[in-house]
C-alpha cells in the first residue's frame, strides 16, 4: 500500500473533563476541561499526519466558528480538509467524560451527519486507501455516504480499512447488519466490546471472535483489548502483542491512535506484528495525554 490514505467519518469539537473521581450527583465534581479538536476519523487523519502520511479527511463542519477551528488546527498539522462547510447544521460537539482510565461520550453530532455521498465519492479518486471511521455507517442520516465510500473505493480499486467505532450503536444496528455493510474490506478494526458484539455466537475469546470475523469477511482483523494489548487475525493464523505500559490521563482518542500507528506501518510494508507494534505504542503516547490529537 502506497500513496494517500483518504479518511471518512467526523469532525467535531470535544469537550474533555478529566474527572477528579466518579461525579457526584447533585453536587460538584472537580476536573480538568479542555475543548479540543475531536471526532473518530479526524483524530486518526492527525495521527496518520503526524506519522508523515499524506492524508486528506472527508467530514462536515458547520459554517460556524467552531467549524473553522476545527478545520483550521487539521490543516495546520498537515491533514488535507477538501469539503466545504455546510450552511444547514452546526459544527458537531462530544462531551466526554474520562475517570479512572475509562470513557463516557454525549454526542450531538450536528453537521457530521450531513456528508455529500457524491463529494465523497468524487474524492476517493486518485486515493490508495480508504479509512471509514464506522460512525457513517452507524446514523441512518449519514449512512448513504459511506455505503457510497465503500463502493467508490472498490470501484477506483482503492485497499479499505473499516472501525466499528462503537459498541452501544453497533447493538442499536445489529452485528450481523454491519458486517453486510463491510463485507469486501481489507481490514477490519474493533476495540473488545465491539468484536463481541461482530462476533456474535464465537465465544467471548477475543482471539476467537477475531479469528471467526476474519473468516467470515475473509479479510484481516486486529481486535484492540487496551492494557492487555491487540489481536490480529487473518487467513495466515493470529498474531498478538502486548501493550507497553503507559499511564493513564485520558483514554480519548487512544484507538484512533492506534488505527493510524497500524496504517502507517502497513503503508511502509509492515507485517502484522511489526502493525501491531507500532500501533500499540502509538495508543499508548495517546492515552498519556488530555486530547484525542498528537
Amino acid at each position: 500500500m502506497t500513496g494517500r490514505i483518504v479518511v471518512v467519518g467526523d469532525l467535531v469539537t470535544d469537550v474533555v473533563a478529566v474527572l477528579s473521581g466518579p461525579p457526584a450527583p447533585d453536587t460538584d465534581t472537580a476536573a480538568s476541561i479542555r475543548f479540543t479538536g475531536g471526532g473518530q476519523a479526524a483524530n486518526t487523519a492527525a495521527w496518520l499526519a503526524w506519522h508523515g502520511v499524506p492524508v486528506t479527511l472527508l467530514a462536515s463542519v458547520g459554517a460556524d466558528s467552531a467549524g473553522a477551528a476545527r478545520v483550521s488546527e487539521l490543516r495546520a498539522a498537515g491533514v488535507d480538509c477538501p469539503l466545504p462547510p455546510r450552511t444547514d447544521a452546526p459544527t458537531g460537539t462530544v462531551i466526554v467524560l474520562a475517570e479512572g482510565g475509562r470513557r463516557t461520550m454525549v454526542t450531538d453530532r450536528g453537521a457530521s451527519l450531513l456528508l455529500d455521498p457524491d463529494a465523497v465519492a468524487a474524492a476517493l479518486v486518485g486515493g490508495a486507501h480508504l479509512h471509514l471511521s464506522g460512525y457513517p455507517l452507524l446514523d441512518a442520516a449519514s449512512r448513504a455516504a459511506g455505503v457510497r465510500a465503500l463502493a467508490a473505493a472498490r470501484e477506483h480499486g482503492l485497499t479499505v480499512s473499516v472501525d466499528a467505532a462503537s459498541a452501544g450503536p453497533l447493538r442499536q444496528v445489529g452485528g450481523a447488519t454491519f458486517i453486510s455493510w463491510v463485507r469486501g474490506v481489507d481490514l477490519l478494526l474493533a476495540n473488545a466490546d465491539e468484536a463481541a458484539v461482530l462476533a456474535g455466537s464465537a465465544g467471548s475469546d477475543p482471539a476467537d471472535q477475531a479469528r471467526s470475523l476474519a473468516a467470515s469477511l475473509d479479510a484481516a482483523v486486529v481486535v484492540k483489548l487496551g492494557a492487555a494489548g491487540a489481536i490480529w487475525a487473518d487467513r495466515d493464523g493470529v498474531c498478538t502483542v502486548p501493550a507497553p505500559a503507559a499511564t493513564v490521563v485520558d483514554p480519548t482518542g487512544a484507538g484512533d491512535a492506534f488505527a493510524a500507528g497500524l496504517l502507517a506501518t502497513r503503508l511502509a510494508g509492515g507485517d502484522p506484528r511489526a502493525c501491531l507494534t507500532a500501533a500499540a505504542a502509538a495508543g499508548a503516547l495517546a492515552v498519556a495525554r488530555i486530547g484525542a490529537r498528537p
